[in-house]
C-alpha cells in the first residue's frame, strides 16, 4: 500500500474491453497485463436485443442513444454513484468542484425513482426556499420524476439565472405534498465561514469541501487566532449537512489539526493504483486547543473522513446525530469526445481501519433533537442514510462481537428556528474541556 503525504489524489484505472463475435465460447480482453474473461453468451444475448429494439420498436432508435442508454444501465447497477458522465455532466462536475455552478443549491441523489435531497447548500435558492434535507422530490414543474435518470432530472433542475422552477415535495411529517418556488441562480459556494463565538471560542463552519477549502480554513484558523490575540481557547467544527466533495479538501482539513505524520485515511480497492494512504504533514496548527466537530445524517463523504480522522486520534470531541455512511471512493475516468466515467473503485477506512459505508460515524456525545416542544411526536424524523439508498455497497467489514460498545453520552436538546441550540450546547461543552486542559496543564 502506498503512502501519500503531498495532498492529491490520483488514482489511474485502465479499462479495455474488446467485443468480439467469433466461434468460440470464450471471449478474452487484456487489462493492466491481466487477462479478463468475457461472457460472449450473454454479449450475444445483448446483440440480439439491441438488434430486435432497432428492428421492431414502435419508433426509430438511434444507435448513440441506444449504446448510452445501455451504459447508463450498466453502471447504474452497479451502485448509486457510479455513472456515466456525457460531455456537458463531466463539464458541470469539474466547475463544481470549484465553487461555482448554475442550479438550485441542492445535494441529491435517488431512491426509488425519486429525486431524494441529501443537504441544500447554505444560502442558495434551495436554502432560502425552504427546501430541507431528507425532502423527496416528486415533481418538477409538470414533468414527473419517476422514470426519470438523476442526470435527466439534474438537468431538469438546471437553467437560466432568474428562471423559476415548481418544487412538488414529499417531507416527512407532512400530510400532502408540497409545493416550493425556488428562482435558480448561479451558484456560488463559500464553503467556509468563521467567527468568534465568544472571547477565546471559535467557530468555522464548511458546507462543503472544495479545491480551494483547506487554504480558507487556514485562513480561517489564522484570523479566528488573530481576533483571540494568539489565546484561543476552543473550536467548534462545524460539518452538518456537508455533503462532501474532493478527497483533497478533507485531507488538507484533517492536517491543519493533526501531528505530522499521523494517519488521516486509507483507501482500498481491487487495483494497487485504489489503495492510498493519507497521512498529515504539518504540525497541529491550534497546538491541540479543544475541538468539537458538530455532524449528522446529511454529512457524507469527506465529512465523515475528516470527523473519523480527529476521533480515531482523540484530536475532537464528535457531538450530534450519526453521518450518512457513504465510504467509497469515485473515479473521474476521462473517456473520448470529453465525456467520462464516474466509477467506484474503493471504499476509504478510518486510522483505526473502520470502514465507513453504510455505517457512518458514530458521535461521542449523541444529540437528540426535539422540535416544537415535548412529547414523542415532537422528535426528529429519521433520514435516510447510505444504507437506505438502492443498490448501495456494502459494508465488506464483518461486525465484532467482542469489541466493548464505545460509552456514548446523549443528550436531548430542543430546538426551533429562532437559534442554534445545538451550538449553543457544543460551547458550553466546549468551555469544560478547556477548564480541564487548563486545570492538567497546571
Amino acid at each position: 500500500m502506498k503512502s501519500v503525504r503531498p495532498l492529491s489524489l490520483g488514482l489511474t484505472v485502465g479499462l479495455l474491453i474488446g467485443l468480439l463475435i467469433a466461434g468460440s465460447h470464450q471471449v478474452f480482453a487484456k487489462r493492466d497485463n491481466a487477462v479478463l474473461e468475457l461472457p460472449l453468451s450473454d454479449i450475444r444475448l445483448f446483440t440480439d436485443i439491441y438488434a430486435r429494439i432497432k428492428k421492431d420498436y414502435v419508433e426509430e432508435v438511434g444507435d448513440q442513444d441506444l449504446l448510452e442508454g445501455a451504459i447508463r444501465g450498466m453502471l447504474s447497477s452497479l451502485d448509486p454513484h457510479s455513472s456515466y458522465l456525457s460531455q456537458e455532466e463531466f463539464k458541470e462536475l469539474q466547475i463544481g468542484t470549484t465553487g461555482e455552478f448554475g442550479g438550485l443549491g441542492i445535494e441529491v441523489g435517488m431512491e426509488n425513482g425519486f429525486v431524494r435531497v441529501i443537504s441544500p447548500i447554505e444560502d442558495t435558492p434551495a436554502d432560502k426556499a425552504g427546501v430541507e434535507a431528507g425532502d423527496l422530490i416528486i415533481q418538477l414543474d409538470e414533468t414527473q420524476v419517476k422514470g426519470l435518470t438523476l442526470n435527466e432530472a439534474v438537468k431538469l433542475m438546471r437553467g437560466k439565472r432568474g428562471s423559476k422552477i415548481l418544487l412538488t415535495i414529499v417531507r416527512e411529517g407532512e400530510a400532502k405534498p408540497l409545493e416550493i418556488s425556488v428562482t435558480r441562480d448561479v451558484i456560488r459556494v463559500k464553503s467556509v465561514r468563521s467567527r468568534i463565538l465568544e472571547p477565546g471560542y471559535g467557530y468555522i463552519r464548511i458546507s462543503s469541501f472544495q479545491s480551494k477549502t483547506t487554504r480558507n480554513v487556514i485562513a480561517a484558523v489564522e484570523k479566528l487566532l488573530d481576533k483571540a490575540d494568539q489565546n484561543l481557547q476552543g473550536l467548534v467544527l462545524d460539518l452538518r449537512n456537508n455533503p462532501g466533495g474532493v478527497l483533497t479538501g478533507a485531507v488538507g482539513v484533517s492536517d491543519i489539526f493533526l501531528k505530522d505524520g499521523e494517519l488521516i485515511v486509507f483507501t482500498k480497492g481491487r487495483v494497487e493504483d485504489a489503495e492510498l494512504n493519507y497521512s498529515a504533514s504539518t504540525n497541529d496548527s491550534v497546538n491541540g486547543i479543544p475541538i468539537i466537530v458538530l455532524i449528522n445524517e446529511g454529512s457524507a463523504s469527506a465529512s465523515e473522513i475528516v470527523a473519523g480522522a480527529l476521533q480515531d486520534h482523540k484530536r475532537a470531541v464528535i457531538m450530534g446525530q450519526k453521518s450518512f455512511g457513504k465510504g467509497s471512493v469515485q473515479t473521474i475516468l476521462p473517456l473520448k469526445e470529453d465525456a467520462a466515467l464516474k466509477l467506484t473503485t474503493a471504499r476509504y477506512y478510518t486510522p483505526s481501519g473502520k470502514s465507513i459505508q453504510n455505517e457512518g460515524i458514530d458521535p461521542d456525545i449523541l444529540v437528540e433533537e426535539i422540535h416544537g416542544g415535548e412529547g414523542e411526536e415532537n422528535k426528529r424524523f429519521e433520514f435516510v442514510r447510505e444504507a437506505d439508498l438502492q443498490g448501495h455497497l456494502e459494508n465488506n467489514q464483518e461486525k465484532s462481537t467482542d469489541k466493548p460498545q464505545k460509552d456514548v453520552k446523549r443528550i436531548t436538546i430542543a430546538v426551533d428556528s429562532e437559534e442554534d441550540a445545538v451550538l449553543n450546547e457544543a460551547l458550553s461543552i466546549l468551555k469544560d474541556l478547556a477548564k480541564d486542559k487548563d486545570s492538567a496543564s497546571a
